[in-house]
């Protein structure tokens, strides 16, 4: 994750510390994704061949409690890959903006 991260030229930070405004997670045994109930499923090829692959999600926690989960699929794009709009950072600020307001 850190070569991601420096490929990206973004500051992070590793699990538990505070140097960067980012932590990158891995999930190499596909626990998480698992938990999260978000393996992608979809018949045909898992982009590149990725087994156990994870969608392309975002979510958006405040102490711990989910308050908006945005999934980028569609039957024509299991992968989410082709359309990812849905959970790039503009539609996620936009979603943010309107739960606060609810709070």
């Amino acid at each position: 994750m850190s070569a991601w991260a420096a490929d990206l030229r973004v500051a992070h930070s590793e699990a538990n510390d505070k140097d960067g405004m980012l932590t990158f997670l891995g999930d190499p045994s596909g626990a998480l994704t698992a938990a999260l109930d978000m393996e992608m499923t979809a018949d045909g090829p898992k982009s590149d061949g990725i087994i156990g692959r994870c969608k392309r999600f975002a979510v958006y926690a405040v102490n711990g409690e989910v308050k908006y989960v945005a999934i980028s699929e569609s039957d024509e794009d299991p992968a989410g890959d082709d359309f990812p709009e849905a959970t790039l950072a503009p539609a996620i600020l936009d979603a943010i903006l309107k739960v606060k307001d609810e709070l």
